[in-house]
């Protein structure tokens, strides 16, 4: 399946080749509030190599606790588009705000939720963590049962 997006502007677009649509989970941190201006960022987890880019990005790099994350965004319209980390190599981690199609996109995880808004009520049945899970329980929750 090709699953695509583009940038506010259309100068940079980007598709996904994927089997199926990539696991998606909402970051409540208080850097992804203030990254998206917005309650929460809403992510997808993709391999690196399912991802293709057309158009020139403009690159960030952000040191966090011993990680290093480099955000890509369009070097027009500055939308986010994506980033790589060192925290999980191969993968990208794609803002699924970007994307064709977000009505049928519903978060199978939520992290750092001490840091959610109070109006913001979660579904019980979906994984959630008050911070960052171990890499073991996030993968467990990302995988969609058989």
């Amino acid at each position: 399946m090709r699953f695509t997006g583009q940038c506010r502007c259309g100068h940079v677009s980007i598709n996904i080749e994927a089997p199926q649509l990539p696991p998606l989970y909402a970051c409540h941190c208080l850097n992804c509030q203030r990254w998206s201006g917005s309650a929460f960022g809403l992510h997808l987890l993709c391999a690196a190599a399912a991802l293709q880019v057309t158009g020139e990005t403009a690159t960030h790099v952000h040191e966090h606790q011993g990680q290093t994350s480099t955000q890509h965004a369009c070097g027009q319209c500055h939308t986010r588009l994506f980033n790589e980390t060192t925290a999980a190599p191969g993968m990208c981690v794609v803002r699924a705000g970007v994307l064709e199609g977000t009505e049928r996109f519903e978060p199978v995880a939520h992290i750092w939720t001490r840091r959610k808004q109070p109006w913001l009520v979660l579904p019980e049945a979906v994984a959630q963590w008050e911070e960052s899970p171990t890499p073991e329980a996030f993968a467990a929750a990302l995988t969609p049962d058989p």
